[in-house]
């Protein structure tokens, strides 16, 4: 449940009240996504679809937002409309979801605030497409994500294609296992790189199952381990854009943001529309589909959690 000093700025979507009381499996979505990652009409289509894949595959989807200085839990289809289509949304992460809110402007909230909220509404699962993490040149830029700590702090299972291909993801996964962050590939030993099925980079873990993944978050809350876990879910083979082609893409949208002395939290918003772009569309098609990829597996597992806590 919400913490009562929160209600006051909460809305619960009916649909997910509902299956918060009746204890039915919900699955969060971030809304950076919508606000910062796709163009209108493609960002508010491409939720439209993630959330009925999410109700197709049993489980109640809870979009999150700040909308006006509300917290959503949830939106309605007018909502979701109108977020597609606000200009100037905040960008929002843990230092600054209350700052939206505060002063009523609407924001997306990223993995780190997606977490947040999910976690203080009670929602376990939550799907993304990629996590943010340490960003290429961070040992001078000291650019990482606030996404990393709070998977080491806030206990949410978090499925995604792995780490955005643009960041290092090396170190990323380096950082994620100084924090005590557990990172599981789905079916895989090789982590995922986003728009890419494979990168150099071995999975520190691997699970073949949602009813595996579920047993270990299960398993950690009842050891009294603090944290998240993060689930990389690899793109499906017949969308994917080989790495060796999206490395080339990357490295110039790279030079680009350099070249224009793009910083903060401008920066992925600017790589990732560099990069849709240089191919040609290519990314966006794709980053599509490993959303809806990761949608079919965080319902599973959210199934999975309810039938192994009922």
């Amino acid at each position: 449940m919400t913490p009562e000093t929160a209600r006051a700025f909460t809305d619960f979507h009916a649909p997910v009240a509902a299956a918060l009381a009746a204890g039915k499996p919900i699955v969060a979505l971030e809304s950076t996504i919508i606000t910062h990652g796709m163009p209108f009409p493609k960002n508010v289509e491409m939720a439209r679809t993630v959330e009925a894949l999410i109700s197709e595959g049993g489980a109640v989807p809870a979009t999150i937002a700040v909308v006006g200085g509300r917290l959503k839990i949830g939106l309605s289809d007018t909502e979701l409309e109108a977020l597609a289509q606000t200009t100037g949304a905040l960008k929002l992460s843990r230092a600054d979801l209350a700052f939206a809110i505060a002063q009523r402007l609407s924001g997306g909230t990223t993995v780190a605030a997606t977490m947040i909220a999910a976690h203080a509404a009670g929602i376990k699962v939550f799907a993304t497409g990629g996590i943010g993490g340490v960003h290429q040149g961070a040992e001078t830029s000291f650019d990482i994500s606030a996404d990393l700590d709070e998977l080491a702090r806030t206990p949410v299972v978090v499925v995604s294609a792995g780490a955005k291909a643009i960041l290092d993801i090396g170190k990323t996964l380096e950082v994620l296992e100084t924090r005590g962050v557990p990172v599981v590939a789905f079916g895989t030993d090789v982590m995922p790189a986003f728009w890419s099925r494979q990168s150099p980079h071995q999975a520190p873990l691997r699970l073949d199952d949602a009813a595996s993944i579920a047993a270990f978050y299960n398993a950690r809350q009842q050891l009294g381990i603090q944290g998240g876990m993060l689930v990389a879910n690899p793109v499906p083979a017949n969308v994917e854009i080989p790495a060796d082609i999206m490395a080339t893409h990357i490295a110039a949208a790279q030079q680009a943001a350099l070249a224009q002395k793009i910083g903060g939290k401008n920066v992925t918003p600017f790589l990732l529309a560099k990069i849709l772009e240089l191919t040609g569309g290519e990314s966006l098609k794709t980053n599509i589909a490993l959303v809806e990829n990761n949608a079919r597996l965080a319902a599973k597992i959210a199934i999975s959690l309810s039938e192994q806590n009922s």
